[in-house]
């Protein structure tokens, strides 16, 4: 039977998370330090991490289903084609990290900082954000359809080609976006900072509501 295996403020080799994966069991890692460890390609699914030290790690083609990270420090890290479906990240600072090509399928983001995080290529269906501070983040051509976005900040985020038909922004802010190609057709921006942007904009016609100037 797998065993849950409870590691606390613990400065961890590959090697030691290896043994554990391979074993079938499950680990929680609390308040440990991983800095800029390689575990790439390891299985690390149904783990739980909380307040770890996770800069500039790399979880690159890591398997991470239902993986939960708890206010963990992991600017600069990397999940590069890593499969998080079902994982969630709550809290925390995420700024500058690399999530090209991997598979967010359900996967809850809350209360985070991701400042500057690179999504190209991702794959989101059912994606869940809230709260999160996407400043300068690269987004392109993610679908948020139909989805209720609430308190996300996109500021100066590249968000070209990205598809918000349906969408409801609630407290968000779009200020300064990149939006070209986007698609805004019946979405609800009445509660966006949409500062910087030009609502004469093709794309913002076709039935998107939002505040004029005057309201």
């Amino acid at each position: 039977m797998n065993k849950k295996i409870t590691l606390t403020a613990q400065t961890l080799r590959r090697a030691d998370l290896e043994g554990i994966s391979k074993s079938g069991d499950i680990a929680l890692l609390e308040d440990c330090d991983l800095s800029e460890m390689n575990l790439s390609e390891i299985d690390l699914s149904g783990w739980h991490f909380a307040r770890c030290r996770l800069a500039r790690t790399s979880f690159n083609g890591a398997r991470i289903d239902e993986t939960s990270f708890t206010a963990c420090r992991a600017a600069g890290a990397s999940f590069t084609g890593s499969n998080l479906q079902e994982a969630v990240i709550e809290g925390g600072d995420f700024s500058n990290t690399n999530f090209r090509g991997a598979t967010l399928t359900h996967t809850k983001i809350t209360n985070c900082k991701m400042t500057g995080s690179d999504f190209t290529e991702a794959k989101t269906l059912g994606l869940s954000i809230e709260s999160v501070l996407l400043v300068l983040a690269v987004l392109p051509r993610l679908s948020f359809r139909k989805m209720t976005l609430k308190e996300v900040d996109f500021s100066e985020a590249d968000l070209r080609g990205c598809d918000f038909r349906d969408t409801v922004f609630e407290d968000c802010s779009l200020r300064d976006a990149h939006l070209p190609e986007c698609r805004f057709e019946g979405a609800d921006l009445r509660n966006a900072d949409l500062g910087g942007i030009k609502l004469t904009n093709a794309q913002f016609q076709g039935g998107a509501n939002f505040k004029t100037p005057s309201s």
